[in-house]
């Protein structure tokens, strides 16, 4: 069976044999298969990075998490400095101030000299 297909363009028939037809398939196929080992390439190259975009991933959230627990101690500290000023505040209001003293001197060496 040579005849196995009829086409029509302008009027024209054209008529395409059985061997013609397994190169245009064959053709095609190979085209066809170069055109997905080309997506197959691509694919395996947007998987590596992907996973290596996943390691770096990775190795920033283990940094995070040791920032975060320095972060917390950090905070600790700071708690315990501001317990501590708070302390140091309350204890310098209940002294005497510098000037205070001088003028107190004052007085009691007017006091001392009368008597």
């Amino acid at each position: 069976m040579k005849k196995s297909q009829k086409k029509k363009e302008n009027n024209k028939t054209e008529i395409y044999s059985q061997g013609d037809m397994k190169r245009y398939l064959g053709a095609l196929t190979e085209t066809h298969n170069e055109h997905l080992k080309g997506i197959k390439e691509g694919f395996v190259i947007v998987n590596r990075k992907i996973d290596n975009i996943a390691k770096t991933l990775d190795s920033h959230t283990k940094t995070l998490d040791l920032h975060t627990k320095t972060l917390d101690s950090h905070t600790e500290m700071t708690g315990v400095l501001m317990e501590d000023v708070s302390v140091i505040k309350s204890d310098l209001k209940r002294k005497v101030d510098y000037d205070d003293f001088l003028s107190l001197v004052r007085r009691v060496q007017k006091i001392e000299l009368k008597i």
